[in-house]
């Protein structure tokens, strides 16, 4: 399979640059699995696809301000952007420009000359970095930190991103970039699905910057995606596995839900452990799924998700879901109506 066949033309001007005024103001592309029934309407209205027993699954891992921007001694300037947490103040990180950096040097952060030390170089840009002592890790992210927004928004973040660059559900710090079909849900949206009977299920997936990151090779199958962090209650895995043999729907609202989703019910994640949170038993470990046309789906029914990049992993994944000819086809009907895509774009709805 060609990654050449996941390709299409988008015009500059319907990437979003900004969120609008409202989350669920957002155009809502509505859509049957098999490509018939396409409908326009709003976001407010997605309630009204859900019905009583279905299972609506998010994703609750919450971003962190993960681009750092400090200098060398020397006054050169660097971006330290966090990746994931190793251990206290531990990190790997992605530095820029790399090639200018050496192991044992450091990057001075504000006015008050804090450092952060490189460490040994892990390769595809990734260091081996620790945060400053003397103030709290946390605080520190906060107090220095940016909003890390994707790369084809072509401004700096602003005080708005800090609360609209992350969802709802948003509550387990650890990615670097939103599950975006969650930008989409209000507070009123979330209580008019649930006033519907629809139970609401939380699972973690952080997400890391190989989102972003091209798929390296033109043969499909011969991409590998980068492990990412999964976490979920045990008890809502089990209620899940009850609700298929019942014949519940299980809605995955985004791409990463869907691949801890499809993940689970494959078997273990690697390195899966239990582990007590909250008084309660969860299943951690690490995925690198990789989901692309040809795959069966064990437990998602329907999907959110936003309007994807061409040739990218999550496209993939839409397509494997819905087939690559349908998919193709509603984007350019999509691209025709003038919808907004990626990120701070509009969402489509495939049941």
């Amino acid at each position: 399979m060609k990654l050449s066949d996941f390709d299409y033309e988008l015009p500059k001007e319907l990437i979003a640059q900004f969120p609008l005024k409202e989350r669920d103001e957002s155009r809502l592309i509505v859509l049957g699995r098999d490509g018939g029934d396409i409908r326009e309407t709003r976001f407010s209205n997605f309630p009204r696809f859900l019905q009583e027993g279905d299972i609506l699954v998010v994703n609750e891992t919450r971003v962190i301000p993960a681009r750092i921007f400090g200098r060398k001694k020397s006054g050169a300037l660097v971006e330290v952007f966090l990746v994931r947490r190793l251990a206290s103040r531990r990190w790997v990180a992605m530095l820029r420009p790399a090639s200018r950096l050496r192991v044992g040097e450091v990057v001075l952060i504000g006015e008050r000359d804090l450092e952060i030390a490189i460490g040994e170089r892990l390769g595809a840009g990734e260091w081996l970095v620790s945060l400053p002592g003397g103030i709290d890790e946390n605080a520190f992210i906060r107090a220095y930190g940016h909003v890390p927004l994707p790369p084809y928004i072509k401004r700096e973040d602003a005080p708005d991103d800090i609360e609209r660059y992350q969802t709802i559900f948003a509550r387990r710090d650890g990615s670097v970039a939103a599950p975006t079909a969650g930008l989409h849900f209000t507070e009123e949206v979330l209580f008019e699905v649930k006033r519907r009977g629809v139970t609401v299920v939380p699972v973690t997936l952080h997400v890391g910057p190989g989102t972003f990151r091209p798929l390296a090779n033109e043969t499909v199958e011969d991409n590998r995606l980068e492990p990412e962090f999964v976490l979920v209650k045990k008890e809502s895995w089990e209620e899940l596995t009850h609700a298929r043999r019942l014949k519940r729907r299980v809605i995955a609202v985004g791409t990463t839900t869907a691949r801890v989703l499809e993940s689970l019910a494959r078997g273990p994640l690697t390195g899966q452990e239990e582990r007590v949170i909250e008084g309660q038993t969860h299943l951690s470990g690490t995925t690198d799924l990789f989901i692309y046309p040809g795959f069966t789906f064990r437990i998602v029914d329907a999907l959110l998700t936003n309007l994807h990049l061409p040739k990218s992993s999550l496209l993939l994944l839409v397509s494997a879901f819905s087939g690559r000819e349908t998919i193709l086809k509603t984007y350019l009907w999509a691209i025709s109506r003038k919808f907004r895509f990626y990120s701070y774009g509009d969402v489509m709805f495939i049941r």
